[in-house]
């Protein structure tokens, strides 16, 4: 009898493939999601996460992105809007808009109304992986989010919950959203290194492969030999299914062989093909996965972000500068123009206007300025750098951002005003000249009995109040912004207290201006109080005198204010400084400078 042959069958298991994630419409739902159950944003992540070159470029651009924050060229002509605008816009909420912006290829702001809605309180970050797109209405408008915390993980019965887009309806609450347009994606825009995340996701397997080789001892791929008869084709599927869950993918270093065979006289011979540059073909992978995502992310020079290559672009200081302002023109600009476009939506809602505009991290040598632009602000916006003679300007602004206001209410009425020198008595003499107490006719009596009934009595604090107002003694057309918008201050009534004169002082805002003396560590704060607007500034503080008026009259000595000089010179000055308060810096020797 015939022996009957005996079967063996090979199959070689490959590694899977890259998919790229859809648009998903659900037609039983009025949401859409980026990829099935939002997970492309959940891909991007670990994209991130996986590829060391992917992480360092993402990181370093939307650094890049934030800068050193939001400013305004126009921000010393309108302190006040400005002011308001920095509080609005949260260095912590853009910092991480400028990281999704440039992940995600899209971010998107909560806005929170105040409670008449007729401005915008505040503004919050929101995670945009956490949000999907309602349906466009039949005008192609979409008028909505959904916002879930984990899409992947949404249970059958959770439903999602509606917020409003920006400008699209009555509740306090609505999201802006910011991406940039990409042509054939309606709903969701791709991150701008779309074509490098396969160079990502393999630098990432690269890395694992040889990660688990050492763990494995670089134990080699498997053959596996089944000796106990060859199986039907489904059955076989089955087994490959089973072997491939457990054993396949970069974190067991490659592919398995299957053999099926009648008995262990039958079994597969495998011979062994080792490659002898294996090392070279590993080290061409991993240098082409950097290359390929930087291409992707439009790198001009690896440098700009902290890394340095072979590839001898950009490793001189001329060739450094010329890949930084291409990068920044090219990569850096767009993206900060989405922002500044929303954040100008924001502003407008809460009638601000201004030039905002990035601060650049780049290094003021590398930053190029077209002479023909004269117009400093222009410079100013399209360098990202703050010119040399807004510097001052910018003090000055912070100086009156910390300067309080005091504004009297009208149950005060002013009553005089006075400059300040040496030869005047002190506060409460000379308030207790110019304002007398209302007295009963019983009060009255008394006095007559125990002061002279021509006298004046001193007057508790409480019934005036001394405040300081900015005073002009020389015009200019060279003026200071601050000295301006002090002036302007003055015009609107505003007074302030010597406590907030001091106070903007100490805190150092203006410390550029301080006087360093010989081997002192750090400048000596300003004196606004005493240098007011600086060198050659031509204004001066006075005093303000104000009485309650339902506790004091006027006095007679109000209209013979020569009176109040006359009092003798033993007085001592209150407060400190008041002798250098009322003069000009203008006619202070050397204009007011400090000795270096």
């Amino acid at each position: 009898m015939k022996k009957k042959p005996q079967k063996s069958a090979i199959n070689i298991v490959q590694l899977n493939n890259y998919n790229s994630p859809n648009i998903q419409v659900d037609k039983r739902n009025d949401w859409v999601t980026f990829g099935d159950k939002n997970s492309y944003f959940k891909y991007l992540i670990d994209r991130y996460s996986g590829s060391a070159t992917n992480n360092a470029i993402i990181n370093g651009i939307s650094q890049m992105i934030y800068g050193k924050g939001i400013d305004a060229t126009d921000n010393n002509i309108f302190p006040n809007e400005y002011a308001q605008a920095i509080t609005l816009l949260n260095k912590k909420v853009i910092r991480k808009l400028s990281y999704d912006l440039k992940l995600m290829g899209q971010c998107a702001i909560q806005i929170i109304y105040s409670k008449d809605k007729k401005s915008i309180a505040q503004i919050e970050h929101m995670p945009v992986e956490t949000l999907a797109m309602e349906k466009c209405d039949e005008d192609g408008e979409i008028k909505g989010f959904y916002y879930c915390p984990d899409w992947e993980n949404k249970k059958p019965n959770e439903i999602p919950v509606r917020i409003p887009a920006f400008g699209t309806s009555k509740e306090n609450i609505e999201i802006l959203y910011i991406r940039p347009y990409v042509a054939g994606h309606y709903y969701f825009s791709p991150v701008d290194y779309q074509g490098g995340l396969q160079y990502a996701e393999l630098e990432e397997e690269v890395a694992n492969y040889h990660l688990n080789n050492i763990l494995n001892g670089l134990a080699p791929s498997m053959l596996i030999n089944f000796n106990n008869g060859v199986p039907n084709e489904e059955e076989r599927a089955i087994i490959e299914k089973r072997i491939l869950d457990k054993y396949s993918g970069s974190s067991n270093a490659g592919r398995f062989i299957l053999s099926f065979n009648e008995n262990a006289d039958t079994e597969s011979s495998i011979e062994a093909i080792q490659l002898s540059d294996a090392h070279n073909q590993y080290q061409f992978l991993s240098d082409e996965s950097m290359r390929k995502i930087m291409v992707s992310h439009r790198v001009i020079s690896p440098m700009l972000l902290g890394v340095k290559d072979n590839s001898g672009l950009g490793n001189n200081a001329d060739e450094l500068k010329t890949a930084s302002t291409l990068m920044d023109n090219t990569v850096i600009r767009p993206f900060q123009e989405l922002l500044l476009d929303a954040f100008n939506e924001i502003l407008a809602f809460n009638g601000i206007s201004l030039n905002l505009y990035f601060k650049t991290l780049q290094p003021l040598e590398f930053t190029e300025i077209d002479e023909t632009l004269i117009d400093e602000e222009t410079k100013e916006e399209e360098t990202g750098v703050k010119m040399a003679s807004h510097l001052e300007d910018q003090l000055a602004n912070d100086i009156l951002l910390n300067l309080d206001n005091d504004h009297i209410s009208d149950e005060w009425e002013m009553v005089a005003v006075r400059e300040l020198n040496q030869d005047i008595e002190d506060d409460n003499l000379w308030a207790s000249t110019l304002i007398e107490e209302n007295k009963s006719i019983a009060k009255k009596f008394a006095d007559a009995v125990t002061s002279k009934p021509s006298g004046f009595s001193y007057l508790d604090k409480s019934f005036y109040k001394i405040r300081y107002q900015y005073a002009e003694k020389y015009s200019s057309d060279k003026t200071r912004s601050f000295c301006k918008i002090m002036m302007q201050r003055r015009n609107k009534g505003n007074v302030y207290r010597l406590e907030d004169i001091d106070k903007a002082s100490r805190d150092g805002v203006n410390k550029e201006f301080g006087h360093k003396p010989a081997g002192a560590d750090k400048p000596q704060p300003y004196d606004l109080f005493k240098f007011k607007g600086g060198v050659n500034c031509g204004h001066y503080w006075e005093q303000v005198l104000y009485r309650l008026k339902n506790k004091t009259k006027k006095s007679d000595k109000l209209y013979d204010y020569k009176e109040v000089k006359s009092i003798p010179k033993s007085y001592v000055p209150s407060p400190r400084g008041t002798k250098e308060s009322i003069i000009a810096p203008k006619d202070m020797k050397d204009g007011g400078a400090y000795p270096n």
